[in-house]
C-alpha cells in the first residue's frame, strides 16, 4: 500500500517549472498567490471568518476518483464548487483566488462515512447528550435524527480534520424499524447549514441486539424477545402501512364512504420507502440474519443497501446475487470460533470480488467507532486484498453513488461540491498527515478540542518546563 502511494507521489514536473507557473499566475492575478494564514480566526461553531470567494490548490498528486492519478495537478473551487481540475499548466486559477501550494502532496476528495452517530451523543456516560434511540418502543421510522442533531458537538471538528467531509448520520441499532438517517456535512454556522437531506434513508435491523429480553431473568421478556418476533414485528409494520396506503387512496375517491383515516406519523414515514423511493439500510450481521432481512426486502420490495453482514462469510455468493450494496463493517470485529482470523478483514475484498458495491463505515462498539479512522479501516481492507483504488471508492464515491448523491460528492469532477483534502502522503497511511480540509470551497478551521487540548498541555513536556 505504501509502495503504491509513492508511485502515485512521483513528480512528473520539476519544482523550478511549477514554481515559475505560479509566478506567471501571480503577474495577472496579484492576490492569488497569498498564503493561508497559519491560524485563521474561528468564528461560531468552529467556522472561518473571512471565507475565501475562490480557492486554488496547486501541485499535489490528485487522485481524482475514479479517474486515473494526475501529478502536479491544479483545482480550482470557487462559490463551494468544483470549477477546474487538471494538470498545472491546463488549468488557470481564477483572479483574486486564495492558493494552497500543495507541492508534495495528495489530494483527494472528502472522505464519506456511510454510517455515523455523530450529532447524536456526546460523552456516552452523560445520559442527557445521547439520543441514539427512542427505545419506548421497536417500530419507529417516524423518529427523525435530525430532530436530535447537535451541530455544535465537538466530536464533528475532532473527526473533519483528518479528511471526513460527508456523513450518514443514524439512529442506534437498537430498534428494528429505528428511524430516518440525515446526510450532513461536517462544516457550518449551525445545524441547517450542516444538514444536507434530513430522511434520506431509513435504519431498520434484523439482528439479535433488537431482541427485548432481561439479560437476568428476573423480569418476563418484552416482545420481540426472539428473532421471530423480530421479522414479525416487521412485517407487521409494512403490511399496515400498505393498509394504510390503501384506505388514504380510495378516501380520496368521489365513491368513497366514511370517515378520511387519521394521519398517522408512523405510517406515512413508511410509504416512500414502500413505494422504493428511498432506501433501506437494513442491518444484518449473521448469515441467517441476512438472509431473513433480504427474504422480508423482497416481499415488499425494498430498496435495500445491506448493512454490517459481518459474521455472513458462507453466503457471499448469495449477498452478491441480490444485487444490492453493501456498507461492510464493522471491521475492527473478531473472528467467531469457526472462522478464519482475517474473516472480518478480507471481507470487503471477498464481497468486491464477487461484484458487489461496497463502502465502509466508521461505526463499530469500541474506541475505534470515529469517523476520523475511516481512512485506516480502509488501509486494511487494502493489506487483506481491496484492490487499493476499490478501498478509496469504499470511503468517497461508492457510498454517495448508495445514497443517490454521488452528483454531488464523492468524487473531484468540475460541478460537484467543493469537498476536497490535501494530506502529505497516503490516505490510507496511519502516518499521513491532513494538512488542508476544504468543505463547500472552504478551507475550514484545522482545529478541534483535541489540537486546543494538545497546544495547550504539550509545552508542558518539554525539558525544563513546569509540571
Amino acid at each position: 500500500m505504501i509502495a503504491h502511494a509513492r508511485r502515485l507521489h512521483a513528480p512528473s514536473r520539476s519544482a523550478g517549472t511549477l514554481v515559475a507557473a505560479i509566478l506567471a499566475w501571480s503577474l495577472t492575478a496579484p492576490a492569488a498567490h497569498a498564503a493561508a494564514p497559519a491560524n485563521p480566526a474561528v468564528g461560531p461553531n468552529e467556522t472561518a471568518l473571512h471565507p475565501p470567494k475562490a480557492v486554488a490548490i496547486v501541485g499535489g498528486t490528485l487522485l481524482p476518483v475514479p479517474h486515473a492519478p494526475i501529478a502536479t495537478a491544479t483545482v480550482g473551487l470557487t462559490d463551494g464548487r468544483i470549477t477546474a481540475v487538471g494538470s498545472a499548466e491546463s488549468v488557470t486559477v481564477p483572479r483574486g483566488a486564495q492558493v494552497f501550494d500543495a507541492r508534495g502532496m495528495t489530494v483527494y476528495p472528502g472522505l464519506f462515512d456511510a454510517e455515523t452517530h455523530l450529532g447524536l451523543t456526546e460523552i456516552a456516560a452523560d445520559k442527557n447528550g445521547n439520543d441514539l434511540a427512542e427505545t419506548s418502543d421497536e417500530i419507529m421510522p417516524q423518529m427523525r435524527v435530525v430532530d436530535a442533531f447537535h451541530a455544535e458537538t465537538v466530536r464533528i471538528p475532532v473527526n473533519r480534520i483528518n479528511g471526513v467531509t460527508t456523513a450518514i448520520v443514524a439512529p442506534a441499532s437498537e430498534d428494528s424499524i429505528a428511524g430516518q438517517d440525515a446526510l450532513i456535512q461536517l462544516y457550518g454556522r449551525d445545524r441547517d447549514q450542516m444538514i444536507v437531506t434530513p430522511d434520506i434513508a431509513l435504519a431498520m435491523n434484523f439482528e439479535g441486539d433488537v431482541r427485548r429480553r432481561d439479560s437476568h431473568g428476573a423480569l418476563p421478556a418484552k416482545y420481540p424477545a426472539t428473532r421471530m418476533g423480530v421479522a414479525s414485528q416487521i412485517r407487521q409494520a409494512l403490511l399496515d402501512a400498505q393498509h394504510y396506503m390503501d384506505v388514504r387512496a380510495a378516501a380520496v375517491k368521489p365513491d368513497f364512504k366514511g370517515e378520511p383515516p387519521k394521519k398517522d406519523l408512523k405510517f406515512e414515514a413508511l410509504i416512500p420507502y414502500l413505494k422504493g423511493e428511498k432506501p433501506v439500510v437494513f442491518g444484518a450481521y449473521e448469515s441467517y440474519e441476512v438472509q431473513v432481512a433480504m427474504r422480508i426486502a423482497e416481499d415488499f420490495h425494498l430498496k435495500v443497501i445491506l448493512n454490517h453482514v459481518t459474521h455472513a462469510q458462507d453466503i457471499l455468493d448469495t449477498i452478491a446475487a441480490y444485487h444490492v450494496p453493501v456498507i461492510v463493517g464493522p471491521i475492527y470485529d473478531a473472528p467467531r470460533a469457526n472462522e478464519r482470523y482475517d474473516a472480518v478483514y478480507s471481507l470487503p475484498y471477498e464481497l468486491q470480488r464477487r461484484g458487489v458495491k461496497i463502502a465502509l463505515a466508521s461505526l463499530s462498539n469500541g474506541p475505534v467507532s470515529d469517523s476520523r479512522n475511516l481512512p485506516y479501516a480502509a488501509g486494511y481492507a487494502v493489506a487483506y486484498g481491496l484492490p487499493y483504488d476499490e478501498a478509496i471508492k469504499a470511503i468517497t464515491l461508492n457510498p454517495a453513488q448508495m445514497f443517490g448523491v454521488d452528483d454531488q460528492f464523492g468524487s473531484l469532477d468540475v460541478g460537484k461540491i467543493g469537498n476536497v483534502v490535501m494530506a502529505n502522503g497516503d490516505p490510507l497511511d496511519v502516518r499521513t498527515s491532513v494538512r488542508q480540509v476544504f468543505i463547500n470551497g472552504i478551507p475550514i478551521p484545522m482545529e478541534s478540542r483535541q489540537t486546543e487540548l494538545r497546544d495547550e498541555y504539550l509545552p508542558l513536556t518539554k525539558p525544563g518546563s513546569r509540571p
